[in-house]
């Protein structure tokens, strides 16, 4: 497409080369600007490197609790932003890129987990949960593109209030076809088990050292939403497909006007978004579980996540999740009265002090 026609690939890219430099800078920009705010974090990050490898001093467990604790709320905090950023990642790019607004999001999420489940209990392969839920949910997007926002672009109070509505239809679907039970998808046996770490989380009185066990699954699953992410960001900044995208964002008339057929590149982009949160039901389902209410709970953290790292930022939609993840399993374990309270700190802070989010184009 772009080969045929130079002037698109001309102003995507003309729109894309500052973009880059300027994320490259950034976190140069910020130590340049916040000098003592540099050096407070890279602080903390010490402390925090020394906390995960050292053995504790007593006065330490007396004062926090046992290392073991920690570790295991650092882990399942980090984790946990791991399915946030699955379910954020979609989101992003629907609301956040397109500005889209889809209320609907968690909805496809819960959907998702259910497909997964489906499939992986009637055909014994989990990896085939995967596919099945980003196809399915893909095509409801397409569906949703199509029908709602398509015939809404730009009014956004309009798709707030079609999109609730959708979602409860949705939900209600949901309830009448699975009940109010509990699932959960069941991983192969080559995943179960925990896998024993390098981290030391005691020493014994003979001087034998004590390492940290932690569940395969949750590495295996941290990892591939890594992955995911990597592969996002490579292809939003480094690819002609991309560069449309954004450059769509920023002057979708002109990119039209240059005979790109912006509306098939939106589709595309929305039906990946969709497919993600399916992908994020199944990956739920596997080392959570999926039951009514789910939908809403992923929906306030993929909002939350946007708006910490920023709209349209994967980077930053990967920072914000692990930033929630991490607060709300501290927040469960250390103060687990005001928990819920210490992820909507976070984003009233960020709101205060950065309203365009941690990583968003101000």
């Amino acid at each position: 497409m772009c080969i045929r026609d130079r002037p698109c690939c001309d102003m995507a890219r003309s729109g894309a080369e500052p973009e880059r430099r300027a994320e490259d800078g950034r976190v140069t920009d910020f130590a340049r600007r916040h000098p003592y705010w540099s050096v407070i974090i890279a602080v903390v990050c010490a402390v925090l490197i020394w906390m995960i490898f050292a053995i504790w001093p007593a006065w330490l467990v007396d004062l926090i609790g046992r290392k073991k604790i920690f570790l295991n709320a650092l882990f399942n905090g980090i984790t946990l932003g791991g399915l946030y950023f699955l379910v954020a990642s979609g989101f992003t790019l629907i609301f956040g890129l397109m500005r889209n607004v889809n209320l609907a999001h968690g909805s496809l999420y819960l959907l998702g987990g259910y497909i997964g489940y489906e499939v992986a209990d009637h055909t014994g392969y989990w990896l085939l949960a995967f596919p099945a839920a980003f196809l399915i949910v893909g095509a409801l997007g397409v569906l949703l593109q199509l029908v709602v926002f398509r015939r809404m672009e730009g009014q956004d109070l309009r798709q707030t209030l079609v999109t609730i509505g959708i979602s409860i239809v949705v939900a209600d679907l949901m309830l009448w076809g699975w009940g109010g039970d509990f699932y959960n998808i069941n991983a192969p046996s080559w995943l179960s088990g925990p896998l024993e770490t390098i981290l030391v989380t005691a020493q014994k009185r003979s001087g034998d050292l004590v390492y940290l066990k932690y569940p395969l699954l949750r590495i295996v699953i941290f990892l591939a939403a890594v992955a995911i992410g990597v592969a996002m960001w490579l292809l939003l900044n480094r690819t002609k497909i991309g560069m449309l995208i954004r450059a769509g964002v920023d002057d979708r008339d002109m990119l039209s006007a240059s005979g790109t057929r912006i509306h098939l590149v939106f589709l595309g982009v929305f039906a990946f978004g969709a497919g993600l949160a399916g992908v994020a039901g199944v990956v739920g389902g596997t080392f959570q579980s999926i039951a009514p209410g789910e939908d809403i709970r992923f929906l306030l953290a993929s909002l939350v996540v946007v708006i910490v790292g920023g709209m349209g930022s994967i980077p930053g939609a990967a920072l914000g999740a692990l930033l929630i993840g991490l607060a709300e399993q501290f927040g469960s374990v250390y103060m687990p009265t005001y928990a819920v309270v210490l992820t909507f700190l976070i984003m009233v802070g960020v709101l205060a002090f950065r309203p365009q989010g941690l990583m968003g184009r101000s």
